[in-house]
């Protein structure tokens, strides 16, 4: 089986075929800085992390791109309202730079704790600008752009397909479009490539360029960005639903504008994740979204006492197509869930004498191939991680099956799936272990006399008297007695 996804595009099933045999390149649109990101913008980074991490376990030399959105993001998609930048740097009294690198750095401390993958290449919007200048000027030469108040604008009417990624009609859209926003556009539905200070006298970041000294509007960034580092055609593009009718229906106009050929080969999109109403409901109180202040940071998650995989646990429990109602009895049954499957798997190393499996490259010719073709099954189906789930979750439930061979074929599902499975239940293990020596020593005068000596050693090392905690040491090893400092603390037995 070919790995299938379904393309926004025609909204239908295709089977992924590369520009290039054996190799991926995809586009992620990436965060605009000015805030936390939240666990609703989260969720498309845990999508393209298992769409990542996919394409590689599939044997795809891949080539993963995101940008970060450093300016020229307005408050509204379609060119309206205040640059988010500008107005987060004003309210903390700081440079729209300073702002930018806080949250990018708090962005990829949360991706870090969600054991998401970092793309091979991240591009700052700041740093690429002259490579928008260059690829406006492919779409002015090819006759698609005019200049109105000051602004350069894109002349959607020169496009005939505007609109075919949302499935929009561009005439329908005209007979009942708003028409005050912008007076200076030819049509509703044009767009700002370039900006100057006819708009923003004041703006804070600015660029001398053919026409004028301004700064380029949000969606060139990510045309230009994209096939600096991609190429004029490419694989995949990925974002969420909300960018579908206009920043990614934009970024197609201009793009192709530009080449005049064919731009993205497979859109992907992932759905909203929405706030339960309560935990007997099936309505939902909207998506996620910073502008309403109706949000939760991975911090949010953690401060409540979860565990940041808890939440990557909870978001693989749907598909990335499927709209995800989020509230805290949801997160409950999936820190639940996760902390049982870790206890199961725990129990497995245990039986294997504490020892985690080396990489095993000849699984499929294993008893363990029926859930291999499971898992494989599932992520080429469009990526669908509760299938992919269940499979690991049959597997370890299988007591026919050599505990080894079990537990290397668990390495292999988490290499996409990247719960820390192995490691998170090696801790479980080794806090198993120290509790039943503990147990065990409880009625033993000598143990108690023993973990008397072992417990002032660790005050000593707290206390950084290494003399006395290295005294204690050889003392212990004299009587026969191994000691072993551990993360779960110092452990002890009789040799």
């Amino acid at each position: 089986m070919a790995l299938r996804l379904y393309n926004t595009m025609g909204r239908k099933m295709e089977n992924f075929v590369p520009i290039q045999e054996g190799k991926a390149g995809f586009y992620g649109c990436g965060p605009t800085v000015y805030n936390y990101a939240h666990i609703g913008n989260l969720r498309a980074y845990v999508f393209l992390d298992i769409l990542d991490k996919t394409l590689s376990y599939l044997g795809y030399d891949i080539t993963h791109v995101m940008n970060v959105t450093d300016i020229g993001h307005l408050s509204g998609d379609a060119d309206e309202g205040e640059d988010k930048m500008v107005k987060t740097a004003k309210e903390r009294g700081q440079s729209v730079l300073e702002i930018a690198q806080f949250y990018t750095d708090a962005f990829f401390h949360d991706i870090d704790r969600l054991n998401i993958r970092r793309p091979d290449v991240v591009c700052k919007a700041t740093e690429h600008v002259q490579d928008m200048i260059e690829l406006i000027k492919r779409i002015e030469a090819n006759g698609h752009t005019y200049m109105s108040g000051g602004n350069l604008y894109f002349d959607v009417s020169t496009f005939p397909d505007y609109g075919k990624l949302a499935c929009l009609n561009l005439e329908d859209l005209k007979a009942g479009a708003r028409i005050d926003i912008d007076q200076n556009k030819k049509n509703p539905f044009d767009f700002v490539l370039w900006f100057t200070k006819s708009k923003f006298e004041n703006q804070a970041l600015t660029w001398d360029s053919p026409w004028g000294r301004g700064y380029p509007g949000w969606h060139i960034e990510c045309s230009a960005m994209s096939m600096k580092y991609l190429g004029e055609q490419i694989d995949i593009h990925t974002g969420g639903i909300d960018h579908i009718p206009i920043h990614h229906t934009n970024e197609i106009a201009q793009s192709e504008g530009a080449t005049g050929k064919k731009w993205v080969n497979y859109w992907l999109h992932n759905e909203f994740l929405v706030i339960a109403k309560d935990k007997d409901s099936k309505e939902d109180s909207g998506k996620m979204s910073k502008s309403s202040g109706n949000f939760l940071t991975l911090q949010s998650l953690i401060d409540a006492g979860y565990d940041a995989l808890d939440y990557r646990f909870f978001l693989l429990g749907a598909h990335y197509r499927s709209q995800v109602a989020f509230s805290w009895v949801a997160m409950d049954g999936a820190r639940n869930a996760r902390k049982a499957l870790l206890q199961r798997i725990s129990k497995i190393i245990a039986q294997n004498n504490g020892i985690l499996p080396q990489v095993n490259k000849n699984l499929q010719d294993t008893k363990a191939k029926p859930y291999l073709e499971k898992f494989r099954a599932a992520l080429e189906n469009d990526l669908a991680t509760p299938q992919a789930l269940s499979a690991l979750q049959t597997l370890v439930k299988d007591s026919t099956l050599d505990t080894q061979l079990i537990l290397e074929t668990i390495a292999e599902m988490d290499s996409v799936l990247s719960l820390s499975l192995l490691k998170d239940s090696m801790e479980i293990y080794k806090k198993n272990q120290q509790q039943a020596i503990a147990q065990n020593h409880s009625d033993d005068p000598e143990a108690r006399e023993i973990q008397a000596l072992v417990d002032e050693r660790t005050t000593a090392k707290k206390a950084k008297d290494y003399a006395r905690a290295d005294q204690i040491r050889a003392e212990l090893k004299e009587r026969g007695i191994v000691i072993e400092d551990t993360p779960q603390g110092t452990v002890w037995k009789r040799n």
